[in-house]
C-alpha cells in the first residue's frame, strides 16, 4: 500500500474506519466458530486415541459423550458459518450502497462544471466496476484480518496447555507466512492499480467508439479502431495476469509453512510415540494445525480484494468534495406563487484560464414576466440557467429568488419552483405517457392527456400505434426532435413549476417546427416567471423583456436591466 498516493490512503483509511462497526459480528461469529473448532479437534484426538489405544468391543459411555458432542460442534460451526456468510454480505452490500451514494452526491453536486471534464465511460466504469470490486474490501478483508491475529492465537494458546513445543513450532511457522504475502506482495498494489487505470481506459474507449460508430465507418477507420480496442484489451489482460500471480505467490508461501509445521510436528510426535506417550496431544495439535492456517488462508485469499481496493481508491479520492452546506443564513424555502429572479454583481469563471464567464452581471427577472438573454456564443448565457438551476455556485455577487439567497434556499423546494426545458430533452425508455409524468409522478391520466394537448403532442400521438401509451427511448418508436421536444413541454406542464428556465430550447429545429414549439412555449409561460436564452431571432418574438450578453454583463435591448 506504500506506492498508493497520500489522498488513495486517506481514503481507504477513512472508509475502512466507517465499515469496522458493520463487520464486528463477523470477526465474533469468527471467533466462536474457531473456539468450536478447537472443541471438534479435542473430541476427535479422544475418539481416535479410543481407538487406536483399546480393543474393539461396543462403544463406552465416553465414546458416545465425545461422539454426540463432535457431532454438536459441527452444527454450531455450520450456523456459524452460514450466519457470518449472511453478515458478511449484508456489510458489503450497505458499504456499496453508501459508498454510491457518496459518489452520486459528489458528483451531481460538482455540477455540470465538473461533468464536462470527465468521459462518461470513466464515470460509469467508477460507478459500478470500481465500486462492485470494493465489496471484498468489507465483507471480507476487514474480517479476515481481525481473525488472521485473533484465531491463530487462540489456536496456539489451546496447543500451548497441552503441548508447549508444539505451540511453539505452530507458531513460528505462522510467523513465516506474513514474511512470504509480504515478499510476494512488494509492488502488488501498484499492479493493482495499474490494472484499474487500464481497465477504466479501455471501458472509457469502447463506450466512445461505440457512440461514434457510424462516423468511423464513414471515415474508414474501422479496422483500426478496433485494432487500438485489441490492444487495450490485451494491454488489459497482461496487467491482469500480473495481479493474479501475488495470488499464486501467496498461497504457495502459506503452503510451505502449513508443510513444514506438520513435517516438523509430526516427526516430534512420533518419536514420543515410540517412547510410549499418549497420542492425545498430539493428534490434537496435528488437527489444529489446519485450524491455524485456516484463517490465514482467508485473508491471503481477501488480500487480492484489498489490492482491488488500493486499484479503486485513487479514483475515488479524487472525486470533488462533498457540496458545502449553507453558511450563516438559514436553509429555508420561498413563497413559491410567484418568483422574482434578480442577480447582484454576479460574477463566477469556469477555468480560470479563459478568464470570466460571467463580470458583474446584475438584472431583475419580475414575477410573472419572461426575460430573453441574447448574446454570442460563450457570453454566459447557460451559465446563467445553470446557476439558477443550483448546479453550481457564483464565485461573487448573489442570486436572490423573491429575495432570498438561492444557496440558502433547500435543494428539494428550489427543484420543485424550477423547470427547465433545454437543447435536447432526455427521453427515457418507457411510454410518451410514463415520460410526461416524469415530471410529476402522481399526475392523473386527466392531468397527462391536458398536459399533452397543451404541447401540441395530441397532433402525432394519434398516428402512433399505441397514442400515448406507445414505447419510446431505446428500443422504442423514435420521436424527431421537435416531438420529443413536445414531450418535455408536456413534462413542464405537468410540473406546473413557477420558475421557467429555457435553454436555447430550439437550437436543432427547423423553423417551422421551431415556431410550432414556441408557440407551445408560449402556453407554457403564462402565469410564470420564465428566462429564455437563446440565439433564434423567434426568440425576440417571444414577449417580455430582452438583455443581451456581451462580456459577461447585460446591455438592455429593451426596457431597462
Amino acid at each position: 500500500m506504500t506506492s498508493l498516493p497520500k489522498p488513495g490512503r486517506a481514503w481507504m483509511a477513512r472508509n475502512m474506519a466507517a465499515g469496522q462497526r458493520a463487520v464486528r459480528p463477523v470477526a465474533m461469529l469468527g471467533v466462536l466458530g474457531t473456539l468450536a473448532a478447537i472443541g471438534q479437534a479435542w473430541c476427535l484426538a479422544r475418539l481416535l486415541t479410543d481407538a487406536i489405544t483399546t480393543v474393539p468391543s461396543q462403544p463406552g459411555a465416553s465414546e458416545v459423550l465425545w461422539a454426540l458432542l463432535f457431532a454438536g460442534l459441527t452444527v454450531l460451526r455450520a450456523v456459524l458459518l452460514v450466519v457470518s456468510d449472511g453478515v458478511s454480505f449484508t456489510a458489503g452490500v450497505a458499504a456499496r450502497r453508501r459508498l454510491r451514494s457518496d459518489l452520486f452526491i459528489r458528483v451531481f453536486g460538482a455540477g455540470p462544471g465538473f461533468l464536462r471534464g470527465a468521459r462518461s465511460g470513466e464515470l460509469a466504469a467508477l460507478a459500478v466496476d470500481r465500486i462492485e470490486s470494493l465489496e471484498g474490501l468489507f465483507a471480507r478483508w476487514l474480517p479476515a484480518s481481525v481473525l488472521a491475529v485473533a484465531s491463530p492465537l487462540l489456536v496456539v494458546l489451546a496447543v500451548l496447555l497441552v503441548d508447549p513445543g508444539g505451540a511453539l513450532i505452530v507458531g513460528a511457522a505462522g510467523l513465516l507466512v506474513p514474511v512470504g504475502m509480504a515478499l510476494a506482495g512488494l509492488g502488488a498494489a501498484a499492479a493493482s492499480q495499474r490494472q484499474f487505470v487500464a481497465m477504466g481506459r479501455l471501458q472509457a474507449r469502447f463506450l466512445d467508439r461505440v457512440r461514434g460508430i457510424a462516423t468511423i465507418v464513414l471515415a474508414g477507420r474501422a479496422e483500426q479502431e478496433a485494432q487500438r480496442l485489441q490492444t487495450a484489451a490485451d494491454d488489459l489482460g497482461r496487467r491482469t495476469l500480473r495481479v493474479l500471480r501475488v495470488a499464486f505467490l501467496s498461497s504457495a508461501a502459506l503452503d510451505c509453512a502449513a508443510a513444514a509445521a506438520l513435517v516438523v510436528l509430526a516427526g516430534r510426535y512420533a518419536a514420543a510415540w515410540r517412547n510410549g506417550a499418549s497420542p492425545v496431544a498430539a493428534i490434537f495439535v496435528l488437527v489444529l494445525v489446519a485450524e491455524f492456517f485456516a484463517p490465514l488462508r482467508a485473508f491471503a485469499a481477501a488480500y487480492q480484494d484489498r489490492l482491488q481496493a488500493a486499484g479503486a481508491a485513487e479514483q475515488l479520492a479524487s472525486l470533488p468534495d462533498l457540496p458545502e452546506s449553507a453558511g450563516a443564513p438559514p436553509i429555508r424555502t420561498v413563497t413559491a406563487t410567484g418568483v422574482t429572479v434578480a442577480f447582484h454583481d454576479v460574477r463566477f469563471t469556469w477555468d480560470p484560464s479563459r478568464g470570466a464567464v460571467l463580470d458583474g452581471l446584475s438584472f431583475r427577472a419580475p414575477a410573472g414576466e419572461t426575460t430573453v438573454l441574447v448574446g454570442p456564443s460563450g457570453a454566459g448565457k447557460s451559465t446563467v440557467i445553470e446557476l439558477l438551476l443550483g448546479f453550481v455556485r457564483p464565485d461573487s455577487g448573489r442570486i436572490t429568488l423573491n429575495g432570498a439567497d438561492i444557496g440558502t434556499i433547500v435543494p428539494s423546494a428550489l427543484a420543485r419552483m424550477t423547470t427547465w426545458i433545454g437543447q435536447r430533452p432526455v427521453l427515457f425508455a418507457g411510454s410518451i405517457r410514463d415520460n410526461i409524468c416524469f415530471g410529476r409522478e402522481d399526475a392523473t391520466d386527466q392531468e397527462v392527456e391536458e398536459a399533452a394537448r397543451a404541447a401540441g403532442i395530441a397532433s402525432f400521438a394519434a398516428a402512433l400505434p399505441e397514442g400515448l401509451d406507445t414505447p419510446i427511448g431505446e428500443g422504442g418508436y423514435g420521436l424527431s426532435g421537435g416531438q420529443a421536444q413536445r414531450v418535455a413541454i408536456a413534462r413542464a406542464f405537468v410540473r406546473n413549476a413557477p420558475l421557467l428556465l429555457l435553454d436555447e430550447p430550439t437550437a436543432h429545429l427547423d423553423p417551422a417546427t421551431e415556431a410550432d414549439v414556441f408557440d407551445s412555449l408560449r402556453r407554457l409561460a403564462l402565469g410564470r416567471t420564465v428566462i429564455l436564452a437563446s440565439h433564434s431571432a423567434a426568440a425576440h418574438a417571444f414577449g417580455g423583456r430582452t438583455l443581451e450578453l456581451s462580456e459577461g454583463r447585460t446591455r438592455p435591448v429593451q426596457g431597462v436591466a
